[in-house]
């Protein structure tokens, strides 16, 4: 059943994209507190049709070099939910990866997939017993092991999911993506991974694809493609968008649990304030510099110290909002039901991105001694 308050497909994406952030607001408590896939969410972004607004002649198709107005949308979409945030930014990034390396075959059925309302994701992250792609005979591929932080759930549909490529013999070998069509298999999934106070609605669960059979035709890319540059590290700006929409909608319900407690007066909450209005606004700034970046530049080197810088500042400023809000609202203001327990809890994890000091010291690298 279609959400009847998304604007039609004439309407503009930045509508679109600020009516869902509003239902996404009214919605949040009740999501939060069942602490599941938010289902309410994803059908309002498939309704919108954001989630197939990346894809070859839509909106945002990346061939008309649209970087600026995705960072925007994420960000506004980060503002209403991170965890939704978060599944769409995964959503997005597997659209991009299969524009890439797919074959042009591969390209027209996992685009009809999402037409259809299949909802892809990337799941690369492992510990311990990770997957593996062993090839068998007749061009098939068994999976063995287990993937961790798989955000959406099965719910993901179609993730592309990373493993080391098995083959027969010892040549081609490598970090192979692969497509599975999870609808046609049930995956274990350890619900118990993931018990964390904030982003539980991402649902990230741990699954194990042990004795998933797939075909070559399901195999993305060549080996190692996932781990190119400029799209492994640029890809950074995507999730610093959905990051930099948590800090401001910090911001906005910081102002209105101060407004509402007569508080907005006071020139110690003036001050706190305008350092979180400056943080956020000098984030915006960065993505749209990222944005132009990436629609103009073919300097691998260079779009990849762009994106660190971005995905640093931007850490940065999350922070210091989540520290002025802390001052400003006290305890009180992260009492049920006021939402910035929740916001907090979200945005302090979904900031645990991985090699934060890696990307400090290329940003350094590269000013001191230039491209690597």
């Amino acid at each position: 059943m279609a959400i009847s308050v998304i604007p039609q497909p004439t309407s503009s994406l930045y509508s679109i994209g600020n009516q869902i952030k509003s239902l996404f607001g009214e919605w949040a408590a009740d999501t939060y507190a069942h602490g599941g896939y938010p289902a309410l969410e994803m059908r309002a972004l498939a309704d919108s049709g954001l989630l197939t607004s990346v894809l070859p002649g839509a909106p945002l198709d990346p061939a008309g070099k649209h970087h600026p107005e995705l960072l925007d949308l994420l960000r506004i979409i980060g503002e209403g939910n991170l965890s939704v945030g978060r599944i769409f930014e995964g959503h997005v990034n597997a659209l991009q990866l299969i524009g890439l390396y797919a074959t042009e075959d591969q390209k027209e059925r996992w685009y009809d997939d999402a037409r259809q309302g299949h909802l892809f994701g990337v799941w690369n992250t492992e510990m311990g017993h990770g997957v593996r792609y062993h090839e068998e005979a007749g061009g098939q591929y068994r999976t063995e092991g287990s993937k961790t932080y798989c955000s959406g759930s099965v719910q993901v549909t179609r993730p592309i999911v990373t493993g080391q490529l098995v083959k027969s013999r010892d040549d081609n070998s490598g970090w192979q993506m692969a497509v599975l069509p999870l609808d046609r298999h049930e995956p274990e999934v350890d619900r118990s991974f993931w018990t964390t106070a904030g982003m539980r609605n991402s649902v990230s669960y741990k699954i194990d694809f042990t004795g998933i059979h797939l075909g070559s035709e399901d195999l993305l890319g060549e080996p190692d493609d996932y781990n190119r540059q400029p799209h492994l590290s640029g890809g950074a700006v995507r999730f610093a968008a959905v990051q930099l929409g948590g800090a401001e909608a910090i911001l906005e319900h910081t102002r209105t649990f101060l407004q509402r407690l007569n508080r907005s007066e006071d020139p110690v909450q003036r001050r706190r304030i305008g350092q979180m209005v400056v943080a956020v606004s000098s984030g915006k700034l960065w993505l749209q510099q990222a944005g132009s970046v990436l629609n103009s530049s073919t300097d691998s080197d260079h779009i990849i110290f762009i994106a660190n810088q971005v995905r640093t500042a931007i850490a940065e400023y999350c922070r210091l909002c989540l520290d002025l809000s802390d001052q400003s609202v006290g305890s009180r203001g992260m009492l049920p039901p006021e939402p910035l327990a929740r916001l907090h809890a979200d945005l302090r994890v979904y900031l645990r991105q991985p090699a934060p000091d890696a990307a400090l010291s290329a940003i350094g690298q590269y000013f001191l001694n230039g491209p690597s």
